[in-house]
């Protein structure tokens, strides 16, 4: 599957360390590069996928979501430029159960429809006369539905990891499972109820939001809850990363009334303060500085469209940053236009501060050239050098 020249894996290694290294000692000499991608990548390019497994069938049967994620894996690892490791990992492939994003509608009883061509989707619930169904059945089971099979999943690739499954030689280390944390409480309500449906209901029905905005929350906490106990891991950490991509459908107005106290909740539950991170694709910049002030989120990963200088101006230098070109773009553009654009983005004055990172926004799609990504990596090398620090 390579498509790139040959990279020397141990000085790339070295350079990927002392990068991060520099970043979080406060003192970088670049702008750090990550890729956000996942096996739709290959699942949905014929090039790289021969066998034209489809995505049901990834989703349906755990031997070959595993299989496909460890070539996936492998794949990355040896064509995909970024600061991070290439090559071979040392321990062997960190797996997980991959629920794409619509898990959390389907737990709430959404049905997954799979669409040729696309990621699997669900279709809205709460429709016409269903509007009040959720609050009739109380809250879902944390370990039913399809939470039953997030486990059962996990408990399978524990099964094959004990029987010595192997890849390029490399055994299976590390298992995840799906859910432990949230794609936002506004973002299932508009998965559930629709986003139309939704955002009239803020004029039509504002104490039906609310009501549904604090059942979604307390249903997810009790999820989130049961599953860390059943894994061991602890309730609450310091800091809290959690996304909500559909509040870049409200003002922030709108947002203040109806989601900052779910947001605020959620966090109290699980964080000790902060500072926290949060996922917003699509451009919701304009809730920043309200997310930075009232929930003490220090970190923002962002979509497309973003518009860097002002959201560095806007932010000021301590904030953390993610973002860049956007994928359509890195699918359609040539090497030299990446070029340029990336010479554009690092010049607008988002790496005032040395606290960005350059990434897609937001998750590389198939069929986007591989020296686009390498493109945009050798762009960073150039134009995303600091002063030197003391």
């Amino acid at each position: 599957m390579g498509r790139l020249p040959p990279v020397d894996l141990e000085k790339h290694n070295e350079e990927v360390k002392r990068v991060w290294e520099a970043y979080h000692a406060g003192k970088p000499y670049r702008v750090p590069v990550t890729i956000g991608i996942n096996p739709r990548f290959i699942l949905l390019n014929p090039e790289y996928n021969a066998q034209a497994i489809t995505f049901e069938q990834y989703s349906n049967d755990p031997q070959t979501m595993l299989d496909v994620q460890v070539r996936f894996f492998h794949f990355v690892r040896h064509n995909i430029m970024s600061d991070a490791e290439m090559g071979l990992p040392k321990d062997g492939w960190d797996v997980y159960v991959d629920l794409q994003n619509y898990y959390e509608a389907a737990w709430f009883g959404a049905e997954v429809r799979f669409y040729e061509g696309e990621v699997p989707d669900t279709l809205p619930l709460l429709k016409d006369d269903r509007k009040y169904l959720l609050f009739d059945l109380g809250l879902p089971d944390p370990l039913g539905g399809i939470m039953r099979k997030n486990l059962d999943f996990a408990e399978f690739f524990a099964r094959r990891r004990g029987d010595g499954y192997e890849y390029a030689g490399r055994p299976m280390n590390r298992i995840n499972i799906a859910a432990m944390g949230t794609d936002g409480p506004f973002t299932a309500a508009a998965n559930l109820r629709g986003a139309t449906s939704i955002c009239i209901d803020i004029y039509e029905d504002p104490g039906y939001v609310h009501r549904l905005l604090d059942y979604i929350t307390q249903a997810t906490i009790l999820r989130i809850k049961t599953l860390r106990a059943l894994r061991n891991e602890p309730l609450k950490t310091k800091s809290v990363g959690f996304a909500d991509d559909s509040i870049a459908l409200l003002s922030t107005q709108a947002y203040r009334e109806f989601v900052l106290p779910y947001h605020r909740k959620f966090l109290e539950t699980f964080g000790e303060g902060g500072p926290h991170s949060i996922h917003l694709c699509g451009d919701a910049t304009r809730h920043f500085p309200m997310l930075r002030d009232e929930l003490n989120i220090q970190s923002f990963d962002t979509g497309f469209p973003v518009d860097f200088g002002w959201l560095r101006k806007t932010l000021g230098p301590d904030v953390t940053i993610y973002g860049g070109p956007s994928v359509p773009f890195l699918r359609g553009a040539t090497p030299p236009q990446v070029r340029d654009e990336l010479k554009r983005i690092l010049g607008t004055g988002i790496t005032e501060g040395g606290k960005f990172v350059l990434r897609e926004g937001n998750n590389l799609a198939p069929s986007t050239p591989l020296e686009n990504v390498a493109a945009m990596y050798q762009a960073a090398l150039e134009f995303g050098r600091y002063q030197t620090r003391t």
